[in-house]
């Protein structure tokens, strides 16, 4: 079995949690979210929007998020992430993943405002110098968050194809009523996610471990397959 170049890249990303403060393009930028533009859409939709933020924008939003979570403001999630309530297998791998990134950071299982800490680095988009807002229109089916999960991979890899890292923030859409009214979007836009987009550091421990996939018998069946 031959090992394509998008093998390679796919076997490459990972989740960036520390990023160096060089500086991303406009260029680069453009290119990576016109490359995600791309992805296949039932009936060409394209769903979705990015708004993509630097400096003194990307500096506001995370202040008004930081100034949100120092007054306690509750959370509003605009979707439902995950199943409600976690099946046992589903909730052994969030444990595993939690673990794994904490043991890096050097955070305890017990330190629960040193795990806080960390979490909160989530709206900080982990101090990337990009940070892009994924909205999707109201009212669109469950097959269009599909066609803008695909969207979301081809950023990944196009991002990844130019040497950059990008890591999704979910919990961004916890908060998706203040992020639209800060950045002006449209009120029938929801907040599915955040991306973090730059160099990584390749010197920092959060970026030294990996999460671990399932064996492919757990998740896939070959039939009528010969050798």
């Amino acid at each position: 079995m031959t090992q394509t170049d998008v093998d390679r890249l796919l076997a490459q990303r990972q989740s960036v949690r520390a990023f160096l403060t060089a500086p991303v393009t406009a260029a680069d930028v453009s290119a990576i979210l016109t490359s995600a533009r791309l992805a296949p859409s039932g009936g060409n939709l394209q769903p979705g929007h990015f708004t993509a933020l630097t400096g003194a924008p990307l500096n506001g939003l995370k202040g008004t998020l930081a100034d949100a979570i120092a007054d306690g403001r509750p959370q509003i999630d605009g979707y439902s992430y995950f199943p409600d309530p976690m099946p046992p297998q589903f909730k052994a791998r969030q444990r595993g993943a939690g673990y794994a990134l904490y043991e890096a950071l050097g955070v305890a299982r017990r330190d629960l405002p040193g795990r806080r800490a960390q979490f909160a680095r989530n709206y900080a988009f982990f101090d990337a110098p990009v940070g892009i807002v994924v909205t999707i229109e109201q009212g669109m089916g469950k097959g269009c968050y599909m066609d803008l999960g695909m969207a979301l991979m081809a950023l990944f890899m196009a991002a990844q194809g130019r040497g950059l890292a990008a890591t999704g923030i979910g919990a961004l859409a916890s908060y998706g009523d203040l992020v639209r009214s800060h950045l002006s979007l449209p009120d029938d836009h929801t907040v599915v996610c955040g991306i973090a987009l730059g160099y990584a550091d390749p010197a920092a421990p959060v970026n030294q471990f990996r999460t671990d996939r399932a064996e492919f018998d757990e998740y896939a069946q070959l039939r009528g397959f010969e050798g």
